[in-house]
């Protein structure tokens, strides 16, 4: 491990468990990308030299525990990049808790690390930035996609307080920064937000942005180097398997051979049928007439929902893992003994998997493995122990939004989540059984129909930052004039507000409901 000390955006020291280590007058982006290439196997941190004596260096080996980890913390009360960002990124990665282990491209230069393979794979890819900050944020955030795994991590110091002060925030740096790293037409819309939300007319910062050139990497850049885990997750080595369903008996059959024939069995199998109708029986005689190599546990309830499900399902889960699934997929016989190897090389807590149609185009499915946006319901496989205290909101019912709120919960605890391409389940789509059933929710009997629908809205309120749920609006703002009947822009915005306001109203209304 190497530590380079630094303020004033130079490097005043660096050394090693042993020794100092002699550096050049360059900036502290030179200084590291030198240092990567002399010492290519090492862990580098930087911190701030007001921080030397509150490195949490016994954590450091923990938080990271492979190659493609960077993590950072910020100890001041905003990121570099300003929270105007939100106007341009509607991703988890914005609204983060700093109490906890969190996903996030924002980088801090206060204190942090990365492995010099890392730096080595992009030194001659990303310019090398004198802003620091600039520099750290910048490769964090091309990087990700691609499978650098990148948080904020409050365990790099001990005994830290939000000393710092606050940084200076440049709107010619802000627009940069999003020429750089977005679409270009994303700088128009962040110049659109800023003035209709705030007032500011940003226009020589929009102008100078477009002499910028955009920054890529190549999806391969970083197969290069394998992930290796110190991190030991599974101990156990049990499984269980929770699957909601309703009206699709053949389709459930189906699944429940593909797990007989897995490689690696699971223990207990937990089904939750559901039948609204009070007189109705269970459909599923095949699980007391035929012969299985795992515990059925077998509940029917008139109660429909799948947040409601999946919650019931859960109460009964006593193994180590839990496989959260749909009844409509099918997976290989190595399915789940491949998913543990993976969870056990990487030192993964939380995966969800490549979840595909049979037809789908391979062009378009997403073949890189990286920190995941959303989360997959029927899709993925838990730690048990980490989802002990959340659970499905169930104003979102019959609704939207439901996986990525669960997501979000997840995140929030300091429990990232991991899409992994393959091994891949196919998801049968049955057009039959779930909730396809015509239902009938308050809201559609209103006179103004919400625009989003409250259950979309409501996932925002609980979770996008201010600046996010004010891009959303305009964003939609744009998606939905072209496919309503009011086209007098004036008509429409009137229109267009009082259903933006009827879906807060029922949102809001939703979240007061326990």
């Amino acid at each position: 491990m190497i530590i380079v000390y630094h303020q004033k955006n130079k490097v005043v020291e660096v050394e090693t468990k042993d020794a100092k280590v002699p550096f050049e007058k360059n900036s502290i982006t030179e200084n590291l990308i030198e240092l990567a290439e002399k010492f290519p196997q090492t862990l580098i941190i930087w911190c701030h030299i007001s921080f030397r004596s509150n490195l949490n260096i016994l954590k450091f080996q923990n938080i990271f525990h492979h190659e493609k980890i960077m993590a950072s913390y910020n100890l001041s009360s905003n990121y570099f990049i300003s929270k105007e960002i939100g106007y341009v990124e509607t991703s988890p990665f914005l609204n983060i808790n700093k109490k906890v282990n969190y996903p996030t491209w924002q980088m801090s230069s206060h204190v942090g690390g990365v492995h010099a393979s890392i730096l080595l794979m992009l030194k001659n890819e990303v310019q090398k930035d004198k802003n620091f900050d600039y520099f750290l944020n910048s490769i964090a955030k091309l990087a990700m996609p691609l499978g650098l795994f990148c948080y904020s991590e409050p365990m790099l110091i001990k005994e830290f307080s939000e000393s710092l002060s606050k940084q200076s925030e440049s709107k010619f740096l802000l627009f940069r920064f999003v020429k750089q790293h977005y679409k270009t037409s994303w700088v128009f819309l962040l110049f659109l937000n800023l003035f209709l939300y705030e007032r500011k007319f940003t226009v020589f910062p929009l102008l100078f942005s477009l002499f910028y050139k955009k920054r890529n990497l190549d999806s391969s850049i970083l197969e290069q180097i394998e992930i290796q885990s110190s991190k030991k997750v599974v101990e156990k080595g049990t499984l269980d398997i929770i699957i909601p369903t309703i009206g699709r008996k053949k389709y459930l059959y189906d699944f429940l051979k593909d797990l007989s024939l897995q490689s690696f069995l699971p223990q207990n199998v937990i089904i939750v049928e559901q039948n609204p109708v009070n007189e109705s029986v269970s459909d599923l005689s095949y699980i007391e007439k035929e012969s299985w190599p795992f515990f059925i546990k077998h509940i029917f309830t008139h109660k429909t929902g799948a947040c409601n499900a999946r919650n019931l399902a859960l109460k009964h889960v006593t193994s180590e893992w839990v496989f959260m699934a749909d009844d409509d997929i099918r997976i290989d016989y190595g399915f789940l003994k491949q998913a543990f190897e993976l969870i056990k090389k990487e030192g993964l807590e939380q995966v969800t998997f490549g979840c595909y149609a049979s037809d789908y185009p391979q062009s378009k499915k997403n073949k890189q493995k990286s920190q995941f946006t959303s989360f997959g319901s029927g899709c993925s496989i838990l730690k048990t122990k980490n989802i002990e205290n959340i659970s499905y909101n169930t104003n979102f019912e019959f609704g939207y939004g439901e996986d990525s709120d669960y997501g979000m919960q997840l995140r929030n605890l300091g429990f990232d989540i991991t899409y992994l391409p393959k091994p891949e389940i196919i998801h049968l789509k049955a057009p039959i059984g779930g909730f396809r059933g015509k239902l009938t929710l308050p809201w559609q009997e209103d006179k103004i129909q919400p625009k989003p629908s409250p259950t979309v809205m409501l996932y925002n309120l609980l979770n996008l930052t201010k600046e996010q749920l004010n891009s959303y609006k305009t964003t939609l703002f744009f998606k939905f004039y072209s496919v309503q009947k009011i086209k007098n822009p004036f008509r429409y915005y009137a229109n267009y507000q009082r259903q933006w306001n009827k879906s807060l109203y029922w949102a809001n209304k939703l979240n007061s409901q326990k």
